[in-house]
C-alpha cells in the first residue's frame, strides 16, 4: 500500500511540474448574491424567505444525525435529479393516472433515499413562506447540507438558488441519462458531456461513492469474474456479505458499504480505494483507464484538501444543469405533484 502511494505521489508530482494537474483546492463559490450560472444566485431567498436555507439545514441535520446514510442518499438524489430533465425536482414527482411512470419508478431510482426529508423541509418552508421556495432548490440545499455534515465542514460551500420545478417526469429518460455502475469510461464521459460536465467533473463527483451503501447486484458481476481487477480479499469479503444477507434482504439483494474504510465520512478515501482495487463498481475502476482520469485519481488521493475543494465547485456546477425557465417551470406547493 505505502509503496503504491509513494509511486503514485512521484507520478503526480512529476505531472504537476509539467502543468498537467493543478495543485491545491479550488476556491469555494463566492458568498455574494450576484447572479451565477443559469441565472442562479447565492442568497436568492434573502428577501422573500430569509430563513429558507436554515430551515432546510435544520431538517437535514436532524435526519443525518439519526442516519448518516440519509445524507449519502440526499447527495445521490441531487445527482439523479439533475441528470434527468435538469435540476428541477422532477425526480420527486409521484405516479398519477396521467403519468403512471415518472422518474422515481425507473430502475436506477428505485433505491433513492431522502424523499421524506425533502417533504419535511418543504412542509416547514410552506408554513414559513408559502409558495416561495421551489422543490428543486430544496433538493439542491439538502445535497449541499448533507455534503457539509458528512465532510465535517471540510467541503462547505454556498449553493446558488433560483431553480424552478419542472412538470415533466419520465422513467424512460432516467434510463437514457443516468449512467449505470457497469459503465466504461467512454460511456461515463458521454453521459457527463450530455449535461455540460467534463471529465474532471466526472472524476470529482464520482468521489461521492465514499459514502452510502450499494446493492450487491450493482457489482456482483465483478466478484465472480476471472479477469476482475477488484482486490481479491475485498471480493471474498463481499461475496460473504452478499451471500450471508441475501435471504434477509428485501428482494434478495442485500447492501454493503461503498467505502469500508470511512463509510460515513465524505472524504478522499474513495480515490485510494480506486487505486487499490477496493472500489465496488466497474465505473469506479474505469477511472484508471485513461492517463487524464488516472492522474486526477492519484492527485485526489495524495494531495490533502484537493478533492474537497474540487467537489464544492463540481457540486455547484452540476446543480446548475438545465435549470427551468418561467415558461416551463413553477414553484410547487407539494413536491410530489405539479400544481
Amino acid at each position: 500500500m505505502a509503496t503504491k502511494l509513494l509511486a503514485a505521489a512521484v507520478t503526480v508530482l512529476a505531472l504537476l511540474g509539467n502543468g498537467m494537474c493543478q495543485q491545491g483546492p479550488s476556491p469555494s463559490p463566492s458568498p455574494s448574491p450576484s447572479g451565477g450560472a443559469a441565472g442562479l444566485a447565492v442568497g436568492f431567498y434573502d428577501s422573500a424567505c430569509p430563513n429558507a436555507e436554515a430551515i432546510v439545514r435544520g431538517v437535514v441535520k436532524k435526519a443525518v444525525e439519526q442516519d448518516p446514510g440519509v445524507g449519502a442518499g440526499l447527495i445521490r438524489l441531487l445527482f439523479h435529479d439533475c441528470f434527468v430533465q435538469g435540476c428541477d425536482g422532477s425526480v420527486l414527482l409521484d405516479a398519477t393516472v396521467a403519468n403512471p411512470q415518472p422518474e422515481k419508478l425507473a430502475p436506477p431510482n428505485l433505491t433513492l433515499r431522502g424523499f421524506e426529508v425533502i417533504d419535511q423541509a418543504k412542509a416547514a418552508l410552506e408554513a414559513a413562506c408559502p409558495g416561495d421556495v421551489s422543490c428543486a432548490d430544496v433538493v439542491a440545499f439538502a445535497g449541499r447540507d448533507a455534503t457539509v455534515l458528512l465532510s465535517a465542514t471540510k467541503a462547505e460551500f454556498a449553493m446558488p438558488a433560483g431553480r424552478l420545478d419542472g412538470r415533466v417526469s419520465l422513467a424512460s429518460e432516467a434510463l437514457d441519462f443516468l449512467p449505470p455502475p457497469t459503465s466504461n469510461l467512454s460511456d461515463l464521459t458521454a453521459s457527463f458531456a450530455a449535461k455540460g460536465l467534463g471529465v474532471g467533473d466526472l472524476v470529482v463527483l464520482s468521489g461521492a461513492h465514499t459514502v452510502g451503501r450499494s446493492h450487491c447486484s450493482s457489482f456482483s458481476d465483478r466478484l465472480n469474474s476471472s479477469n476482475s481487477d477488484i482486490n481479491p480479499a475485498l471480493a471474498a469479503s463481499l461475496r460473504r456479505q452478499c451471500s450471508a444477507n441475501a435471504s434477509s434482504a428485501a428482494g434478495g439483494d442485500p447492501t454493503v458499504m461503498q467505502d469500508a474504510v470511512t463509510p460515513d465520512v465524505l472524504d478522499s478515501q474513495y480515490y485510494t480505494n480506486v487505486l487499490n482495487g477496493s472500489a465496488l463498481f466497474t465505473s469506479d475502476a474505469a477511472l484508471l483507464t485513461s492517463l487524464e482520469t488516472k492522474v486526477a485519481v492519484l492527485a485526489n488521493a495524495i494531495i490533502p484538501g484537493l478533492w474537497e475543494g474540487r467537489f464544492r465547485t463540481a457540486m455547484v456546477k452540476m446543480a446548475a444543469v438545465e435549470v427551468k425557465s418561467v415558461a416551463d417551470g413553477e414553484v410547487r406547493k407539494n413536491c410530489r405533484v405539479i400544481n
